[in-house]
This record gives C-alpha cells, sequence and structure tokens, in this order.
C-alpha cells in the first residue's frame, strides 16, 4: 500500500500549478490588449490635439502654409488641397504669380559693370575661372558655383531630337567645365522625356525654341552680349533688340540692385532642392545648387538663396529649374546629391561653363519642329 501513496500525491501536487499557469495565461493575454487600447487612446487624443494646434493656431497655420509652398513647388501640387483646400490652393499659385509679376516689373539700375578679362589690363594673378564652395543652412546643405567670366556660359541642349539629355552627359560631349540644370520643361505624369522646353530657349544669340508668339513676354534668365544677367518678363523680340545671348525661361526674379525682394521666410515658396543664378557687380555669376527631400538635406525656401547671395554681394538673381532636376557637374562628375530616386534626370536645356565658349559645337534640335506637335511623354 505504501507504494500507491506517492501516485494521488503526486497528481495532486501537479494539477494545481497547471491551473494557475492557465489563470496566469489569461491575466497575461489581457495585458497586451489594454496596453494596445492606452496606446490607442493616447495617439487619439494626442492625435486630436495636434489637429487643433495645427488648424485652429498661428504657428500650425504657418507650418501648414509652408508645407503646402512645398507641394506647390513639387510634381504633386494637388496634395496641397488636403492642407489648405483646393480654393486656397488656386489663390496662393495666383498669388505667387501675381508676386513673380512684381518682381519683374522693378526696374534694373544696371549696376553690373563686367570687368574686363585682358590679363595685359590687370596686375593681379589670374584665377580660376571656377571655384565651388560648401554652403548650408539650418535644414539645408549644398554648393555653391562661382564662375568668373559671365561670357564664358552657353546655354546647352540635347544632342539628339526627341529626348533631353542629362547634364553630366552634355558637360562631356560638349567638352564643358561645368554644368547646371537651367530651364523648365513639360512634364507629363512627372515622367517626362525632357525634351520640350517651357517658354523660350536662346543659345548664341538666336532663338532655338519658342512656344509663343514673338512679343508673348515670358519669365526668363539670361545673359546679354556684355556678359550681363539679364532677368524678368521678356517677350523674344525685346530680348532679341537687348542684344541677349543665352536665356531660358523660369521664375521669379527675387534680388534687383542688391535688394532682395522675398520679405520673409513665408513668401519663400516652400522648402525644395533648389537651383538659382546670381550676379555680382564685376560680373561674377553665383550658381546655387540645394539638395533636398533626403536625410542630409531637407531643402531650401528662396528667402534661404536670397541670404546665401546677398552676403556675398549679388546684385541680381533668379530662379532656375529645381526640385530632381537640381544638379550640379564639374570635371564631369555630379558634386552634389540629386533628388530624384531614378538618378539624374533628362532636361531640355543646362547652364555650361567653357574655356572657350564660341568654339562649342551647340546645334538647334528643334530647328523646324512644330512645339505643338512634341509628345513630352514618349521615351
Amino acid at each position: 500500500m505504501s507504494a500507491r501513496i506517492p501516485g494521488p500525491s503526486r497528481v495532486q501536487t501537479t494539477s494545481a500549478p497547471v491551473r494557475r499557469k492557465q489563470a496566469s495565461s489569461k491575466r497575461g493575454s489581457s495585458v497586451p490588449l489594454t496596453l494596445f487600447l492606452y496606446t490607442v487612446f493616447v495617439l487619439f487624443v494626442f492625435g486630436m490635439l495636434f489637429m487643433l494646434w495645427f488648424f485652429l493656431t498661428k504657428p500650425g497655420t504657418d507650418l501648414r502654409f509652408m508645407m503646402a509652398d512645398t507641394l506647390i513647388t513639387t510634381q504633386h501640387r494637388h496634395w496641397a488641397k488636403y492642407l489648405i483646400g483646393s480654393e486656397e490652393l488656386e489663390k496662393r499659385v495666383n498669388r505667387y504669380w501675381a508676386q513673380f509679376d512684381i518682381y519683374s516689373g522693378v526696374k534694373d539700375e544696371g549696376l553690373v559693370k563686367v570687368a574686363s578679362k585682358d590679363p595685359k589690363q590687370t596686375k593681379e594673378a589670374p584665377k580660376p575661372l571656377i571655384e565651388v564652395e560648401d554652403i548650408s543652412g539650418t535644414n539645408f546643405k549644398g554648393k555653391l558655383l562661382t564662375v568668373r567670366d559671365p561670357k564664358s556660359l552657353r546655354i546647352a541642349v540635347p544632342g539628339k531630337a526627341g529626348k533631353g539629355e542629362k547634364v553630366s552627359s552634355m558637360v562631356q560631349r560638349l567638352g564643358a567645365k561645368a554644368g547646371v540644370n537651367a530651364g523648365g520643361f513639360v512634364d507629363p505624369e512627372w515622367k517626362g522625356n525632357g525634351f520640350q522646353p517651357t517658354g523660350l530657349v536662346m543659345s548664341g544669340g538666336k532663338l532655338f525654341y519658342n512656344d509663343g508668339a514673338m512679343n508673348t513676354a515670358n519669365h526668363i534668365v539670361g545673359i546679354d552680349k556684355e556678359g550681363r544677367m539679364v532677368a524678368g518678363k521678356y517677350s523674344p523680340n525685346e530680348l532679341m533688340k537687348m542684344g541677349v545671348q543665352e536665356a531660358v525661361t523660369f521664375a521669379p526674379k527675387f534680388i534687383v540692385n542688391g535688394v532682395g525682394l522675398i520679405k520673409n521666410q513665408a513668401d519663400g515658396w516652400g522648402i525644395a532642392p533648389r537651383t538659382a543664378m546670381a550676379q555680382k557687380e564685376d560680373g561674377t555669376i553665383m550658381f546655387a545648387v540645394i539638395d533636398g527631400r533626403q536625410p542630409h538635406s531637407i531643402g531650401a525656401t528662396l528667402y534661404d538663396i536670397q541670404g546665401i547671395f546677398l552676403e556675398r554681394g549679388a546684385v541680381t538673381a533668379a530662379n532656375l529649374d529645381g526640385g530632381s532636376s537640381s544638379v550640379l557637374v564639374v570635371d564631369n562628375k555630379i558634386v552634389n546629391k540629386p533628388s530624384s530616386e531614378y538618378g539624374e534626370r533628362y532636361l531640355p536645356t543646362a547652364w555650361l561653363i567653357f574655356d572657350e565658349p564660341d568654339q562649342a559645337d551647340i546645334d538647334n534640335i528643334w530647328e523646324g519642329l512644330d512645339p505643338r506637335k512634341i509628345d513630352p511623354s514618349k521615351w
């Protein structure tokens, strides 16, 4: 009998822990559920508080409109309506264009006096034609390209019809020292082939492309035969009479006569990758190329760029195409970090810098083509 006593005893001692384990398991399973519900509640409360702050307070509204302006400058402009509404989006875009027209109307007083590049007329040791330096701000990093002779600049275009060309390819093909993206282009579904510019293109004093009438004014950025930067709203006929040699369409002009026209960050047209061009009083050209939409650099406003240029003595400045098009090529190498997920974009125009600009073999690939019949989406 003594052999049978341990049997029931073992059964009783093992069954109790099993029941406790099952009970503990039920209590344990309720803990994650409670934690989950608590987390959802906290997130909901914080979300509601954020929405109230975002839509009903001045700091929140300022941030909301800054985000909307940023979207306005991208390929996803329509998303801005979810931040400010469709009606406000349309008003804001129209307000910017009206503002750009006002900027264009500020008269240039002719402060730029292009310095002589004849070594016989100066005792100073010759400086390199181009220099590159790093620039940065609170939310951005980029490069500043300095070009000492404005007459070394040419507008380059693709070598073959039907498709744009990467700036790095143009630099290599034409033997340039450096290159920067230039004017805008028609970009359907944001997958355009980069072949059809917007507005007009001039190179070597000739009108390469024009999608309007000869008396239709466009916002342009260019260089005249004296090496002076020209920015504002002009028709092709006016540009020809002014002796403009190189030009593309983009906006806005934002420094005139050494005065910045953008008054604050709120009018800086959002945060984005940017390319902009400026000129000093002695004729020196500066290109700012800002990275954006990346961890190392979110992007810059035009107000940020204006500050960089004014600090370096700019008397004239204007915006160029930016976003995923922003790229700087020096000595056949891309020296910034373009934001396009597909790599360097195919573009219709670029500012190239040459030792011998008159020898650059740049042909008009749009000659004889009807702008209305170009398919910018066909690769």
